[in-house]
Parts: C-alpha cells; sequence; structure tokens
C-alpha cells in the first residue's frame, strides 16, 4: 500500500499547542474563501497560506479501508470528500487560533450558523461535525493526550456508535499510524520514544 504521508508532516500533525505556536490576538471571523484548494480532510490552501482545523487529525491520505461493497477506499479521501461539503453545506466563519513560530499552516475553528433546516439557530462547529460523523478524529499532543478535550469525547462517541468511518473494521486510525512512524523512526536513530504513546 502506498502512503502518501511523510515524517516531517507527522511532526506537525502532533503539534497542537506548546513552543512551536503562540496564541494569536482576537481575530475577526471570516467566511472560508471560494479559492480554497482543499488537500486533507482537514487542511486547505488559500493562495500561499495553508490553514489546517485546530484539533483535528484526518486520515492519512494514501491509507485504505474496506467499505460496505468489499472495495478498498482511500482513507484520506473520504474525509476530504466530507469537509468539502461540510463547508459548502454550511458555510463556515472562521478565525485563526494558534498562529505557527515557523512557515506552517494558520491552526484555526470554523463555526457555521444555519438559518434553515433542523440546525437552524444552533451554532455548530466544524471539527466537532467531522469528527463526531466519523470522518475525522480528534488530534493528539507527542504525550498522547488530546489537542482539545471535546474533540476527543466526540471521538468516542463517534467510535462507540460506529459512525462514518468507524463502521469499518480496518479503519488506519490516523494517530495510531502517526505514533508509530514516530517509534520507529526514533528506534533507527536510537532515540528513548519516552512520551510518546499510541
Amino acid at each position: 500500500m502506498r502512503r502518501t504521508f511523510n515524517l516531517a508532516g507527522i511532526a506537525y500533525l502532533l503539534a497542537g499547542a506548546g513552543a512551536v505556536f503562540a496564541q494569536t490576538a482576537p481575530q475577526p471571523w471570516r467566511p472560508l474563501a471560494e479559492t480554497a484548494h482543499f488537500e486533507t480532510g482537514d487542511s486547505w490552501l488559500v493562495e500561499n497560506t495553508r490553514y489546517r482545523l485546530y484539533g483535528v487529525q484526518a486520515c492519512l491520505r494514501g491509507t485504505t479501508f474496506t467499505n460496505a461493497s468489499g472495495q478498498k477506499r482511500d482513507c484520506g479521501e473520504a474525509g476530504l470528500a466530507m469537509l468539502v461539503g461540510l463547508v459548502r453545506d454550511l458555510k463556515p466563519m472562521c478565525t485563526p487560533v494558534l498562529e505557527s513560530a515557523h512557515a506552517g499552516p494558520v491552526l484555526v475553528t470554523c463555526l457555521a450558523f444555519p438559518k434553515t433546516g433542523k440546525a437552524a439557530g444552533s451554532r455548530i462547529d466544524v471539527g466537532t461535525a467531522l469528527i463526531a460523523s466519523g470522518f475525522a478524529f480528534a488530534a493528539l499532543k507527542p504525550d498522547g493526550k488530546p489537542v482539545h478535550l471535546p474533540y476527543f469525547v466526540a471521538e468516542l462517541d463517534a467510535k462507540r456508535a460506529k459512525s462514518g468511518l468507524w463502521a469499518f473494521p480496518d479503519l488506519p486510525e490516523p494517530n495510531a499510524i502517526i505514533f508509530k512512524a514516530i517509534r520507529d523512526q526514533q528506534a533507527r536513530s536510537g532515540n528513548s520514544p519516552v512520551g510518546v504513546r499510541p
């Protein structure tokens, strides 16, 4: 199986807070640009700026699951399709949460305020919607703790209910894959994997 992730990207995927990021000053909420090019189930590019949902971990592109028809499907593509659908339907407003000290993505949170339908008058957090529907996961810190605890709770509920991708027994959980890759890299380099757990 071909995997399209790399260890340099994995280091970022695990960083939700800490020395690499600083909290931003309050910023205005803005609609997601119509020119956004979605890259993964938790990130997109607008002009030369990459954005990523804070606390959300998408399925890794190039990893697969077996659907109900017995066909192998790309897990990252499934999460990407769900994110694009939510953005198209909900038209969320986003604001930066954390600013990278390096040239990394801008971490954002996105909220939608539907005016019609069953959810009219409510506030929908896009990260929660992705995770609760079973098409994304709670991002974890290097110590294995969730970046944002409410997202971890939503993930546990989705897993228990076998929502979305959780319905498939061979779901390639991205956090498990990321932590395994880090442990393998540390073993090859002779570094102790202290503080890293699946």
